[in-house]
């Protein structure tokens, strides 16, 4: 007689223990590629969940805070040590959990690798400033201090790199945390805080309550005892957060979402063009904020760009992400699969060209997944929906342009400004694109993909309020600067007015 598998139970962790959650409810965590298999259960929190976690983040600080930065950057780097170590099984449920390719959650992992490392080196540059003072035998300078805990809320579509964003440059600055990841993707950030642990921090420094938006998200960016909020997912979410923090003035880091643009110019090397609009556009099945949903191509090479690209689109194999010749995994879930269809048919009545896909898999190997065909619309106009509004999809409208300024002004012409590229030979037109693209990030001959760690990462206009993730960038948000003087001159000097 065949057995039922048990599944797998994982806990909150708060205050340096593994918890079950005060209402002792749980959710399921299923494989978008193959919604039979529960990854595993995790906690449904509540709010009392939440007071426990900020409660233990806050007493944490009290002596966190005081540990040398440099010993903060040393439990990072033993925690880098793991995570390399263990990046293959990390991926693989990393692709059980959220779907995209085997390759793609490598090099997730990857990302919360490196962005350790490189926060456990700011451990030893967390500098400020010495200056001459306008006065005689006085000193001036200034440091660096942290906040306090900070609640962190990640999205699904980069369960490990994003929490690595926002975890390890607070924690090297001297706060504690409390982070709710995604209730799409739970066991990612569960193994990194797991990992963490392991690594020696002290109780209470990093925390991770589960749960949704409005039963943990809610209360922990509303307690009082938060003194930052980092927030990544849809606009919409974004400014309930953003008004949830206003009252208390509390500091508030929004990245939300993005409408890319890959300009193809006249003179380019549209073979890499093509090969760059694929992988942007279709790389993570279109789930990335920095995706390129639009392509703009110089009319002179479009017939050619569209056939290549086409070409190249329809070759593309979907399927399991752990399958070592699919191309693109699943949707997260149900409903965002429902909002790419939606968008697929948004697209024909505004009598934008389906040249290929546009339908959602089913049957066989897609029977039991949210898949949706690589979709390309041609002939698009800037006004279209398709060509203004975030997908979040495998879904890529083609423009045709007349010239450079053409192309940069349908670029400029969206409310969203994370990620842009443009493919040319021109030197010229490359670095008036690089002055004149209104957005966060602007690549030359790279698509909008690619970010890496040591370099500010965000975006303009609505994709964010103007905060920015990784590098040096990044201790911006999780530390505020005190000024100190030291008047060594035995009276009063009055500064300016003693000049």
């Amino acid at each position: 007689m065949a057995t039922a598998v048990v599944p797998r139970v994982f806990k909150n962790y708060i205050n340096g223990e593994w918890v079950e959650s005060a209402g002792n409810k749980a959710f399921e965590n299923r494989n978008p590629a193959n919604t039979e298999e529960l990854v595993g259960l995790f906690p449904d929190s509540t709010a009392e969940d939440v007071d426990a976690a900020v409660d233990a983040a806050r007493e944490a600080f009290r002596s966190w805070r005081l540990v040398p930065a440099p010993k903060r950057a040393e439990i990072l780097y033993q925690a880098a040590q793991t995570l390399a170590k263990r990046k293959e099984d990390l991926a693989r449920d990393m692709t059980r959990e959220m779907g995209k390719v085997l390759a793609e959650t490598r090099g997730d992992v990857q990302e919360a690798v490196d962005m350790t490392y490189y926060m456990a080196g700011e451990g030893r540059r967390l500098f400020g400033q010495t200056t001459p003072s306008e006065l005689a035998n006085k000193f001036a300078m200034s440091v660096r201090q942290p906040l306090g805990p900070c609640a962190l809320i990640t999205p699904w579509n980069f369960p490990m790199a994003i929490p690595s964003w926002k975890i390890m440059p607070a924690l090297v600055c001297g706060n504690t945390v409390v982070i709710k990841p995604a209730e799409d993707t739970p066991l990612s950030a569960y193994s990194l805080v797991q990992i963490l642990a392991e690594s020696g921090l002290p109780r209470g420094v990093v925390n991770i309550v589960n749960g949704g938006g409005p039963e943990v998200g809610q209360p922990l960016v509303q307690h009082d005892d938060i003194a930052a909020v980092s927030f990544t997912g849809s606009g919409e979410v974004g400014r309930i957060v953003n008004e949830a923090c206003a009252p208390k003035l509390r500091p508030c880091h929004l990245e939300m979402g993005g409408k890319n643009i890959l300009i193809v110019l006249d003179d380019a090397n549209v073979d890499l063009a093509v090969e760059g609009a694929v992988w942007a556009g279709f790389g993570t099945t279109g789930q990335r904020c920095t995706a390129a949903s639009r392509v703009a191509v110089h009319k002179k090479v479009y017939k050619e760009f569209l056939e290549k690209f086409l070409e190249r689109v329809k070759a593309l194999r979907v399927g399991d992400g752990l399958d070592a010749v699919t191309d693109m995994g699943p949707c997260i879930n149900e409903e965002q699969l429902k909002k790419v269809m939606s968008y697929v048919a948004i697209g024909k009545n505004e009598g934008a060209k389906l040249e290929c896909g546009g339908n959602r898999l089913e049957g066989g190997a897609w029977a039991h997944g949210w898949f949706h065909q690589p979709t390309v619309f041609a002939d698009c106009t800037g006004k279209m929906r398709i060509a203004q509004e975030e997908i979040f999809g495998p879904v890529v409208a083609v423009l045709p342009v007349s010239d450079f300024e053409e192309s940069i002004e349908l670029a400029n012409g969206i409310r969203y400004g994370l990620s842009a590229s443009i493919y040319t030979r021109d030197v010229n037109k490359a670095f008036q694109a690089m002055r004149d693209l209104h957005t966060g990030i602007v690549y030359v001959n790279a698509p909008t993909i690619g970010a890496e760690v040591h370099l500010p990462f965000g975006g303009t206009k609505e994709t964010g309020n103007g905060h920015r993730e990784a590098g040096s960038a990044a201790l911006d948000f999780y530390s505020e600067w005190k000024t100190l003087y030291v008047d060594y001159s035995d009276r009063l000097q009055r500064a300016q007015m003693d000049r």
